[in-house]
This record gives structure tokens, sequence and C-alpha cells, in this order.
């Protein structure tokens, strides 16, 4: 073998021996307590009905955008869906990206320059990690949620200082104390970055009311979670939307969205607009959730009031283990191994949706409980 193959052979090989190797996964039959479907947009007949009205309104589209958004790949339209999804977010201006990584990737590499400072949870996206990586930035980690951490960083921190945070975060499904934070960074001067991944949906469109939005300087809203179709959004001011056209490379140099993206995206905000009834059932089956999982010191539930649940495990065999067991009884959950989360917090992740029914939730629950019990 070639020295490089050898090398990819090594690294491989250290990860089976690890019990870290991934493997991809095709669609199966399992209850669905994976995906980041938490309102069923993704399967929606409805949504899918209202998408292709949209898409037959306008018999002059193409099947792709031909380009990049600076060349041939703009259009009034996805100009329009921008503006359209601003207002509703309570926002200045918007600017879509392919998806979420873009984003974050374009906004942390392009923003914060030498000398400058990037301050970040520890437990932040990998995305605004990798992002922030490729800035020329000083960079620090404050401890999760912890306020007298940030402070610390900010203490020290130089030039134009920006502190990154997701309101519901992505592994854990804990919030932040947006309310506190902003308050630190006001007092420091420091520039607050919100990502609202997982909070729309359960949470309207947010933790980030109107309220609070004058006193964020970018948000980024993805697409792929609640809404159930693809691509995200940096929401903020007219002027950072100018300098991102200017400077984010993930948003200059990629071809644009197709139009069916674009209108997609437009749709699902509709009806999101008309999902009380669903957000209601997500909402019962959460606490339906919470209330039947048997108490263990153990194995703790993390402190979570969104769709996210985790059970701690502690070790990449016990979530693979439990992972399994519930998937023998034909329900979807997977194990989350370091070195995605720190070593020695192993879990497995359930991720609630209101199309889930009581009778799911509860042979989930006595599943898990069993597995709780016997040890």
């Amino acid at each position: 073998m070639k020295p490089a193959e050898v090398f990819i052979e090594k690294r491989l090989e250290e990860r089976k021996a690890t019990g870290t190797y991934r493997t991809l996964k095709s669609d199966n039959n399992l209850v669905d307590f994976c995906s980041n479907d938490y309102l069923g947009f993704a399967r929606s007949a409805e949504l899918k009905r209202k998408i292709d009205t949209e898409i037959n309104n306008d018999r002059q589209i193409k099947n792709g955008s031909t380009g990049s958004r600076l060349l041939s790949g703009n259009s009034t339209y996805t100009e329009d869906v921008e503006s359209y999804v601003s207002s509703l977010h309570g926002s200045e201006a918007g600017l879509i990206f392919n998806s979420g990584y873009d984003a974050n990737l374009g906004l942390f590499s392009s923003l914060p320059q030498r000398g400058d400072t990037i301050i970040l949870d520890e437990l932040i996206h990998a995305s605004i990690i990798d992002g922030a990586r490729l800035s020329f930035a000083n960079r620090f980690t404050f401890k999760h949620n912890d306020l007298q951490s940030l402070e610390d960083k900010l203490k020290q921190a130089k030039g134009n200082c920006y502190v990154a945070i997701e309101s519901v975060y992505s592994m854990d499904g804990d919030t932040a104390p947006i309310t506190e934070i902003i308050a630190l960074c006001e007092r420091f001067g420091a520039n607050l970055i919100v990502d609202e991944a997982h909070a729309i949906g359960l949470y309207g469109f947010g933790l980030i009311d109107r309220e609070l939005q004058s006193k964020i300087f970018a948000r980024v809203v993805t697409f792929g979670k609640a809404l159930g179709c693809h691509g995200a959004i940096i929401l903020g001011s007219n002027l950072l939307r100018q300098y991102l056209v200017n400077f984010a490379r993930s948003f200059i140099y990629t071809t644009a969205a197709p139009f069916h993206q674009i209108a997609a995206v437009k749709m699902a905000y509709q009806q999101l607009q008309q999902s009380e009834n669903e957000i209601e059932k997500l909402k019962i089956n959460i606490s339906l959730f919470k209330q039947s999982i048997a108490e263990n010191p153990l194995y703790p539930l993390i402190n979570s009031s969104s769709a996210i649940q985790c059970l701690l495990l502690n070790s990449n065999e016990k979530a693979k283990e439990v992972a399994a067991n519930l998937q023998n009884a034909r329900l979807d959950v997977r194990p989350i191994l370091s070195p995605t989360v720190p070593l020695g917090s192993e879990r497995i992740r359930v991720c609630l949706h209101s199309f889930n029914t009581e009778n799911e939730i509860g042979l989930l629950t006595s599943t898990i409980n069993k597995f709780i019990n016997a040890k």
C-alpha cells in the first residue's frame, strides 16, 4: 500500500479498537426517536403539497441554480424569501446559506480578524469550532453555561470580541442562560452570536424573541431541523449581510441553492405559523417521556425541557448496548459516543416528535427503564 493508505488504514483501525468507528445507515422501519424532524415537517404531506403548488406557480424555473449567487445563481425570489424570513424573526436582514455548517463556517471564518477574540461555549457545535479555527482571532472556550467562566474569558479578550452560544444545545438539549449572557456581553462590549438550530419549532421562531433580538449581534437559524427542509440563514443588520456577501467564502464560492430548496423554506415558515397543535403535541410528548423515565443516579437524564433528551451512560460500550436493545425493540435511538461528546459523557440521545404516539413513548421508556433498573 501507499504511505497515505497505510496512514488511512491505521487511523480506521484505531477507531475500531476504541469502539468509535462510524458507518452509514440507510432507511429503516424503526420508530423515529433520532431525527431532528421535531414537528414532522419532513414527512408532512400538507407541506409537500404547499411546496409543489409554489413550484408549479412558476413555470420558468430551472432544475438547478446554475452558479453562485454572485454570478448567475441569485434571484429576486431568493431575496424576497430572505426578507420574509428576516421579518418573521424581527431582524433587519438575513442571508441564506446552503447549510447550517456553511453558515457558521462563513460567519466565524470571515468576521473575527487577527487581534480579535472568539469565546465559545465548550459544547458549541463543530461547525462553529471549525469556522473559528479558520479565522486568525484568539480563541477561548468557557465552561458550559458557566457565567463566571465566561466572565473570566471576557476579561482576557482583546480587539473585537465575539461570544458564541447555542440557545438549545444539540448534544445535551439544555438551554443557555441567554439573558445573563447578554448582560455580560453588554458589560464587556462583546458581540453575542446565537445558534438557534434546535430552538426553532418547539419555541416557535426560537428563544430569541423580539425584545432580546436587538441585543444580539447575529443569529444562525437552520432549516433542516424542525422546519423539515434544508439550508440556513444568518440574521443580523444590513451591514452584516453586505459584509458576508463580500467576505464569507462559503457563500461566495459555492453554487447557490436551487429554487425548490428556497420555495420549501418559504412554505415551511408558513406551515410553522399554523402549527400550534403540533407544537402542543410535542410539549406533551416531552413531558410524558420525562415523567416515565426511572430515576437512577448512575444514569442521570440531562436536565432539558427541549425535544432532545439524553441519558448519560458514561461509556461507549453502555451507550451502544442500550441503543442496540432499543433498536431490537424497533425503536430508532442512536448512541452518542466519544469523541463526539467528551470522554465519560457518552449517552443515548432521544429526539422526541409531535408525531410519536403515547404507546411508542411508553415502549421507549419501559425499555430504557429495564436497563436502568437491572444495573
